[in-house]
């Protein structure tokens, strides 16, 4: 599904390093549960929950380092679904400065286990999505993925 919010460089129309996460639910088409992971590092974000994903690197598409760091950080393939627009022309503010875009997913292939910065991960059930410590930067996106998916 590439397209505008997939144009294939590292950066943002801002210049703002850009990172790429994944909401992924059990369903697309009827979401009932979201998987939250559990950072491991550093040690200023141990503890604390998150939408798995990472930096895009040169040269790589949007959705290709989605897929490649989803199946790093979680042993999975997934199906990449709509975007998650977020209030900085489709994009999310994170920390250190960057930028993230996000898109729901679901797997397509595997079990999600936690391999890369994460020591856990978790299904969350509808009502319980903000029942985990969430980063803080992640608290809205969670919000924009419920009003998304009701």
């Amino acid at each position: 599904m590439p397209g505008a919010l997939d144009r294939g460089h590292e950066g943002d129309d801002d210049g703002a390093p850009l990172v790429v996460a994944a909401a992924i639910v059990d369903h697309l088409e009827a979401p009932r549960r979201l998987l939250a992971a559990r950072r491991s590092a550093p040690k200023t974000l141990a503890g604390r929950w998150e939408f798995p994903g990472g930096k895009v690197e040169p040269g790589e598409s949007h959705h290709d380092a989605l897929h490649r760091e989803i199946r790093e950080e979680l042993g999975v393939t997934i199906r990449i679904g709509s975007p998650v627009p977020g209030p900085l022309d489709g994009a999310w503010p994170v920390l250190r400065g960057y930028v993230m875009r996000i898109w729901l997913a679901e797997i397509e292939d595997g079990d999600p286990a936690p391999l890369l910065d994460h020591d856990e991960v978790r299904w969350l059930d509808a009502g319980q999505w903000h029942e985990v410590s969430w980063l803080e930067a992640d608290v809205p996106i969670v919000d924009a993925v419920e009003r998304l998916v009701r």
